[in-house]
């Protein structure tokens, strides 16, 4: 259930001190930024409070500097690329605490924009250091966190100064949020989720939340590999964790007690290696060769998904149908992600989908945009789905 949290509709922040969490972790390549969405899903929250007047001060990490300054980790490049995003000139300061920050703080003026320095310079940020805290919160009036990807983390800059402030959740992590809860906390049912990726072992909390909560499970990637072989299925040269199987034995146990059905692929496309253009085989589950490799649910399972999806109301994904990273084994998760964007735009489905793989595969299928709500958080997406308590949310309730 969606826990209740203050929203910017109820924030008076004009000419008021505003501290805005952000997550401006961005991707940088040979000191260029390679990915604006996470400056891009931040402006909505940052010009609502330009427009009401607020001074609005960024704080974030950026990468892992482990207490040190280390200049190329260093937010400068990255406050010159928000205020390219925000058409504003956005001012920096050399610290997240301390005079140089103060300083920069006292010379704003209504309407403006600061981007601190990596908060991840001190050491402190992650012990939560209450003092360091203290620090964050004497810069400002009010706190906003709009960053969910960073809400998995007890920081101080992300649970630390939610309780010295009166603390709001921005724009970006509403709408997380609330995709979220009407995901997981409140759907409209029946709810399926898809659940792919390589081991059973990174998604066992995963898996024994999702049973709980949905109709239908969807296992998909090489971690069917495993729930098929604890079958007594032959799945070849296949990657699979034979210790996990009595653990898939476990789970298929508790869904069939949650009344939850689990698919598993009924036809496979295996080869002998993983490479671009390899020959390959659309073989039957049971009759899966020797020396080949699944490497791809194959057109009857896909079919037999998409026949699914029309009774589905709710979709949550996380982590492909098969390696969709080599051609040609992207198929399944291609023409899947295309059925479901398919079914989102006819207002039949709500799909929510997150996880670093996932977001690819639907770029990689051309959907990203037709999907009602895509998670770009990682981590916290993960943790949310396995039921546990986001600190950076919790301090906002």
């Amino acid at each position: 259930m969606i826990m209740s949290f203050r929203t910017l509709d109820s924030l008076d922040a004009a000419g008021k001190r505003v501290l805005l969490r952000a997550d401006l972790n961005v991707p940088v390549r040979g000191g260029k930024i390679t990915d604006l969405t996470r400056i891009e899903r931040l402006t909505p929250t940052i010009r609502e409070l330009v427009s009401k007047g607020a001074k609005v001060i960024v704080c974030s990490h950026f990468d892992r500097p482990k207490g040190k300054r280390v200049p190329e980790m260093s937010l400068g490049p990255v406050a010159a690329a928000l205020g390219e995003v925000l058409g504003q000139r956005v001012r920096f300061a050399e610290d997240c605490i301390g005079v140089p920050a103060q300083q920069a703080v006292d010379r704003m003026a209504s309407g403006e924009v600061l981007v601190l320095e990596n908060t991840r310079y001190h050491a402190e940020e992650e012990k939560n250091d209450s003092n360091f805290a203290g620090e964050l919160a004497h810069l400002a009036d009010f706190y906003v966190n709009d960053a969910f990807s960073a809400a998995h983390r007890a920081h101080a800059s992300t649970e630390g100064v939610a309780h010295l402030l009166p603390a709001y959740a921005g724009r970006l992590m509403q709408a997380e949020l609330e995709a979220l809860d009407a995901a997981l906390g409140n759907p409209v049912r029946p709810v399926a989720a898809i659940v792919g990726g390589a081991k059973v072992s990174t998604k066992l909390d995963l898996l024994g939340n999702l049973v709980s909560k949905v109709n239908a499970l969807v296992i998909g990637g090489a971690m069917a590999n495993t729930f098929l072989a604890a079958q007594g299925i032959a799945v070849g040269r296949s990657l699979q964790e034979a210790e996990m199987h009595a653990t898939a034995r476990q789970i298929l146990e508790r869904a069939k007690s949650a009344g939850c059905e689990v698919i598993l692929p009924s036809d496979a496309v295996v080869a002998n290696e993983l490479k671009p253009g390899v020959a390959t085989q659309t073989v039957a589950i049971a009759s899966v060769p020797a020396d080949a490799m699944i490497l791809d649910v194959g057109p009857a399972t896909v079919a037999a998904l998409v026949r699914h999806l029309s009774s589905w109301r709710t979709l949550v994904w996380n982590g492909p149908l098969g390696a969709f990273e080599t051609p040609p084994f992207d198929a399944a998760t291609t023409a899947f992600a295309k059925a479901v964007a398919d079914a989102t735009d006819k207002d039949a489905l709500r799909s929510v989908a997150g996880g670093g793989d996932t977001v690819s595969a639907l770029r990689h299928a051309g959907v990203l945009d037709r999907v009602s709500y895509v998670s770009t958080a990682g981590g916290a997406f993960l943790e949310w789905l396995e039921g546990k308590t986001l600190p950076g949310v919790a301090a906002l309730g």
